[in-house]
């Protein structure tokens, strides 16, 4: 009898271990199965784009206003697996009052997608540095969404010109990210970057961060949908993907010494709701702006109230003030 029930278990260990083989063979195939051809930046770029180079790699940039004495410059850092394309409604706002500059980071976007690169927080913060320099930004408000807020708080730790931090529902506590997007394993940041190159997974994987999905029109899916049709984009995500970390900006935040403000959108479908008060209380010096009826993209949600608690954080004298060292 037991020597039976050892065989029965063998036999379903042999074909739990067989399925497991064959399904990923057939997810490795399907990861790695061709992709359609990738296009120029050049065929792709609109007329608002411009680029700067910046230790050899391109960024996209979009322009809003020009730089004011007294004035901070603002740089817009979007979230992951997003672009530029998501500060439409918010740019356009804030540059009534401030030179306003919203880009793609590397690997994102229209901006350059390389192979070999650290695509972690702190390395990607330090190249949107050394690009503001290049556009001759001083007196810098870094304003981040999701993971571009992770970013942008490496970043005024980092840069002795950043006067502000902004920061929309940021990945910093929680990222939000999805959990397979997580796991590192091969084929699965293959996987990922084959999903997030899907018109129709990412429309869908959008239109559920919304508490409005009308939100999400047929034109925003392909401005997002641009970077996945650009050249390197395959094999420079799957690198991207390949290299996920989150938490480290956690034991940064005490280093934040500049004036913080968050506005937050409390139907973040991602977020817990305690979150924005954690964040808080973690940053010194930090306002909380809570927006009831907006979710994860507080600033495409509402953008009109967003754009004006920003200016009127601004429009404090320790802003206005303010003078980068």
């Amino acid at each position: 009898m037991q020597s039976a029930l050892m065989r029965f278990l063998k036999r379903a260990l042999w074909l739990c271990t067989t399925l497991l083989a064959i399904l990923w063979a057939g997810l490795t195939i399907w990861a790695y199965w061709p992709h359609p051809p990738e296009q120029a930046v050049t065929s792709l770029a609109q007329k608002e784009d411009r680029f700067v180079s910046v230790d050899g790699l391109t960024f996209r940039y979009r322009e809003w206003g020009s730089k004011q004495t007294n004035r901070a410059s603002l740089l817009l850092i979007h979230g992951f697996g997003n672009s530029l394309q998501s500060f439409r409604s918010l740019a356009p706002l804030l540059a009534q009052t401030h030179h306003v500059i919203a880009i793609d980071m590397i690997g994102y976007g229209l901006s350059e997608k390389p192979i070999d690169y650290d695509y972690h927080n702190g390395p990607q913060a330090l190249m949107l540095i050394r690009a503001a320099r290049q556009l001759d930004l001083n007196d810098i408000v870094y304003v981040g969404h999701s993971l571009g807020g992770a970013v942008a708080l490496q970043a005024v730790v980092q840069d002795e010109r950043a006067i502000g931090l902004v920061l929309l529902n940021p990945g910093i506590i929680s990222t939000g990210v999805p959990k397979i997007v997580q796991i590192t394993l091969p084929p699965l940041p293959r996987m990922s970057a084959k999903l997030f190159a899907s018109r129709e997974f990412r429309g869908r994987f959008l239109k559920n961060s919304y508490v409005n999905p009308e939100i999400v029109t047929e034109q925003v899916i392909d401005d997002v949908m641009l970077a996945a049709r650009s050249e390197g984009y395959m094999r420079a995500t799957t690198s991207l993907m390949a290299q996920y970390r989150e938490g480290e900006e956690i034991a940064l935040a005490a280093k934040v010494t500049v004036p913080v403000l968050i506005p937050w959108g409390d139907q973040d479908r991602n977020k817990p709701l305690q979150e924005a008060t954690e964040l808080q209380d973690l940053l010194p010096d930090s306002t909380l702006v809570r927006f009831a009826n907006a979710g994860h993209y507080v600033h495409e949600e509402a953008p009109i109230e967003v754009a004006q608690a920003i200016v009127d954080w601004l429009n404090q004298p320790a802003l206005v003030n303010a003078k980068s060292k």
